[in-house]
């Protein structure tokens, strides 16, 4: 996965989860607002410290987690459960 400078995982902070960088606002906040209708200029009103670069990186994170996902077959008759 490219790792984006922009987004930091740090153990100690937000118990590791995603967040931008010099911020405690972790990048599953930004795309919940996204996946509710927010556009980038309403996140940034609502959080200044942010900028749509940052929006943007969190963006490209979820689509690096995306597209390195991988889907196994667990079921012997070849079908996807699940």
């Amino acid at each position: 996965m490219e790792k984006d400078s922009r987004i930091i995982l740090n153990a100690s902070v937000l118990a590791g989860k995603p967040v931008i960088r010099g911020t405690r606002i972790s990048v599953e906040l930004v795309l919940d607002h996204l996946a509710s209708g927010w556009d980038a200029s309403q996140i940034v009103a609502e959080y200044p410290v942010l900028s749509r670069e940052d929006i943007l990186a969190c963006i490209r994170y979820a689509q690096e987690i995306v597209r390195s996902e991988r889907v196994y077959c667990t079921d012997p008759r070849g079908k996807i459960t699940g």
